[in-house]
């Protein structure tokens, strides 16, 4: 700065424009943004915001300077004798100047014959501009200050903030005076406006997964509010010296540790987007991260530790903030005339209901957890609400360092209180989450960078038992009222514990569902609500993937999905469970066309729970996708093809095949492009085919129509690949294995016939059931045994686009007893009339 002094000295005394001096102040104030990285590296929040408000001073008071010099020449006078004085304002004011910020002033003038102060004041502005300054400047006259404020609030929360720069100490104490009965004259109006400001900022910006630092919940600006209440109703321009007469050292010192990183996070955000920069977005994460120092750990990334203790301080800053904002203002708020009321709404002493809200004084004695628990469990079904006084009284419970069985007892009967979401909401707002619910430990502050939810797990948990607690939705709600209490408890700690699983490194369905046992076992909850529980939790998404990403009409998709939830009542509940979670996500999360599908599904799944052998199926299905997934292979697999796995088509390989044998045709499949084939022909022979072309399957058999076939599987898998397992009755010559490979090759050719002998069969002997399975249809044969039988039913089949689930064929007493499995995909049961003439000819 003393250079640049000297260099304007210089071009003064070689009378330079106004533009050449001009252009030397504002390539200075270029360069000095362009080092500011420098600058950042070794200062830290606060002190680099003092730096920079004081260079700031300085650059300013230098262009001052320059147009007094400007327009007195040689007979500049003083400049305190000159009636202006430069003031700072807002966070310019506080010291909390930020590098892209406006840098708000007032310049506070009297008028005065024999000075030119209109003039001074607009090139002053006008070379503040020119130099890059991006100036929020007001003018007032001293006299106009107090009729200013009467007229707009925002002016007096700027003004009470104000800093002299340069200029006029008798002009400023002039301001100081006025300032003093400001801050003294409609002190309610102001008080009561400002909370209404900031009620309406925290609705346009609440705590969400990209949060606004200035504007936003825990925000700086939530603590200007408390700085506003405190220099207007106590007179102080520094919130520390209310110490121990308002609260604690140890609460101060929490409050402004979580400042200070606010402010290291806005100086990096305005650093890195070099302009205005107050919302943390997720493309600016990595390298906010990075600046602020933190590195890649083996189980947290830089990302998350950073956006963690973001979300930490901000609930520090929100929670001490609005606090002692309402304990600087009740006195000022408080009616005396309802003294006398407070008998009325009085529960016991010092704790009294007013509007469903649950009032304290800020200097109630803290109690225990373990009687606050109790305290809570007996409070009126009408408490609703619990005000920053109750919530400022449980964050002072003197802690147990480890849970009685008392303790626990009563812990389980809070979580049985019907109206457990307020209560919830206490418990988190008081710090009291962990010490509680020590399983939550790691959801705590814990962000979520999936691009879906919008908050980070803690907030999404108790909004969804917000939902949980209250329904909006009519027909969910039904559903929830037919469940018995305990059962509505379950849904709700389900709500609330959906996610406990996250934050750790393993699949978080399968974590929270054994956290979730632990957890309510400690507390002694009834066995078969644990296990409950705890299935709801391991399928928690289930409901609503099955519905947005299946074809909901699918029997087979139904049974699946019902093979998982096993019982009627654990859908119901999961039905509730899926809403509640989806509402949580945002307004808009749960819409009409979720909504639709989402009642679909538990529509089309009840009819699964009254037929007791499709859930069996079902559940079978199930137990074995849980053997394939314990096997060592399949956990060796990419995610990508177990989850392949885990959808293949085919129910009946599940039922028919063992684990290892699915996971070996699974594994084959992957890289099928066209077909592979196996031949084995040792007691008998079979052939194995995997394809994903067309297979003439009317033509391979017609071919090998000489041959018994004994059986014949056919499994729908993935990616529309099918596996063929054909076994024949006897075992062919080894010779005769090249012509069997030829015909197998030739079967991908779909221009390809064989001509084959029409069988003989009666249409009294062809029994076909629609109905066979929830997805399958049935058509039984019993017939004369003819060679090429099932090879002409094939072909047939074929010609209708019929698709063969699997056979089963049995000859005895030369008399062929067959069973066909077929797909309901709509080309059999229509065309069924029409498939039986084809097939019946009876002898003449």
């Amino acid at each position: 700065m003393n250079d640049l002094n000297l260099q304007v000295e210089e071009l003064i005394s070689k009378k330079a424009s106004d533009f050449e001096i001009s252009k030397v102040l504002k390539t200075y104030f270029k360069n000095y943004l362009n080092s500011i990285d420098t600058t950042l590296e070794t200062t830290g929040g606060k002190d680099f915001f003092i730096k920079h408000t004081k260079h700031t001073d300085k650059f300013l008071i230098l262009l001052y300077k320059y147009i007094l010099r400007k327009n007195f020449g040689s007979y500049q006078p003083m400049s305190t004798s000159i009636p202006i004085s430069l003031i700072a304002l807002g966070s310019y004011g506080r010291e909390q100047l930020c590098i892209y910020s406006d840098i708000d002033i007032m310049i506070l003038y009297e008028d005065t014959k024999g000075y030119n102060l209109k003039e001074i004041m607009e090139e002053f502005i006008t070379l503040a501009w020119d130099c890059g300054l991006k100036l929020g400047s007001r003018v007032h006259e001293l006299k106009e200050i107090a009729i200013g404020v009467e007229k707009d609030v925002t002016i007096k929360s700027s003004i009470i903030e104000s800093r002299l720069i340069f200029g006029s100490k008798y002009l400023w104490f002039g301001y100081e005076n006025v300032l003093a009965l400001i801050r003294k004259t409609n002190q309610k109006e102001f008080v009561l406006e400002k909370l209404e400001e900031h009620k309406q900022r925290l609705l346009k910006y609440p705590l969400k997964m990209e949060p606004n630092i200035k504007e936003g919940f825990g925000g700086i600006r939530e603590s200007n509010m408390m700085f506003w209440m405190a220099n207007i109703l106590y007179g102080t321009t520094d919130t520390r010296n209310l110490i121990g007469k308002e609260y604690t050292e140890e609460e101060y010192r929490k409050y402004r540790q979580s400042l200070e990183f606010i402010f290291r996070v806005r100086n990096a955000l305005h650093n890195i987007a070099r302009k205005k920069q107050d919302q943390v977005t997720f493309d600016i994460l990595p390298d906010l991260s990075t600046k602020l120092g933190f590195k890649n750990l083996p189980r947290h990334t830089k990302e998350r530790q950073c956006m963690a203790k973001l979300l930490s301080s901000m609930h520090t800053i929100h929670s001490f903030s609005v606090t002692m904002t309402k304990k600087f203002t009740r006195h000022i708020l408080f009616d005396s005339k309802n003294i006398t009321k407070l008998k009325d709404y009085k529960y016991k002493k010092n704790l009294y209901i007013i509007d469903g809200t649950l009032y304290t004084s800020f200097n109630a004695k803290s109690k225990t957890l373990n009687s606050l628990i109790k305290e809570l469990i007996d409070l009126p079904s009408t408490v609703m609400r619990f005000d920053r006084s109750y919530i400022y009284y449980a964050s002072k419970s003197k802690l147990p360092s480890t849970q009685t069985k008392e303790l626990r007892k009563n812990i389980k009967a809070l979580l049985y209180k019907k109206e457990l979401y307020p209560v919830i909401k206490l418990i988190y707002n008081a710090g009291l989450f962990q010490a509680i619910l020590p399983s939550t430990k790691k959801i705590i502050d814990q962000p979520q960078f999936d691009g879906y939810h919008q908050h980070p797990v803690d907030v999404h948990s108790i909004r969804t038992l917000k939902f949980a607690q209250y329904i909006e939705d009519e027909e969910i709600k039904a559903v929830f009222d037919s469940l018995t209490h305990p059962q509505q408890v379950i849904v709700r700690l389900v709500a609330l514990f959906h996610d406990i699983g996250k934050g750790r490194t393993i699949d978080h369905h399968i974590v929270g569902e054994k956290l979730f046992k632990s957890m309510t076992a400690s507390f002694g909850f009834d066995e078969k609500y644990i296990q409950l529980g705890a299935r709801l939790i391991r399928y928690h998404n289930m409901m609503s993937y099955v519905a947005t990403h299946d074809d909901i009409y699918s029997q087979k998709a139904i049974l699946n999905f019902t093979g998982l939830v096993k019982t009627k009542l654990a859908l119901k509940m999961l039905y509730v469970v899926s809403y509640c979670d989806i509402s949580a996500v945002s307004k808009t999360a749960y819409n009409s066309s979720i909504s639709s599908l989402l009642h679909q599904l538990y529509l089309q799944s009840l009819p699964a729970f009254e037929d007791e052998n499709l859930l069996n199926e079902s559940a079978r299905r199930v137990a074995k996708q849980n053997t394939i997934k314990n096997l060592e292979r399949y956990k060796e697999l990419p995610n990508i093809v177990k989850k392949k796995i885990m959808y293949i088509a085919s129910n009946q390989i599940f039922l028919r095949l063992k684990a290892t044998d699915i996971l070996d045709i699974a594994i084959k499949a992957k890289d099928v492009d066209d077909y592979i084939y196996k031949i084995m022909n040792t007691t008998h022979l079979t052939i194995r085919i995997i394809r994903k072309v067309p297979l003439n399957l009317g033509f391979l058999l017609g071919k090998l129509e000489f041959l018994n076939i004994a059986s014949m599987n056919i499994f729908k898998l993935y990616d529309n690949k099918k596996a063929f397992y054909i076994s024949f009755t006897e075992k062919i010559d080894d010779e005769d294995l090249p012509f069997i490979e030829n015909v197998i090759k030739n079967s991908f050719d779909m221009t390809k016939t064989t001509k084959l002998k029409t069988p003989i069969i009666k249409k009294e002997d062809i029994k076909i059931n629609c109905n066979h399975s929830a997805y399958l249809a049935s058509m039984n044969v019993v017939a004369k045994d003819q060679k090429g039988l099932f090879a002409y039913i094939a072909k047939v089949f074929d010609d209708f686009n019929v698709e063969i689930e699997s056979a089963k064929l049995h000859t005895i007493k030369g008399m062929a007893r067959d069973l066909f499995l077929i797909e309901k995909n709509g080309n059999f049961c229509s065309n069924q009339d029409e498939i039986i003439s084809l097939l019946c000819k009876e002898e003449e």
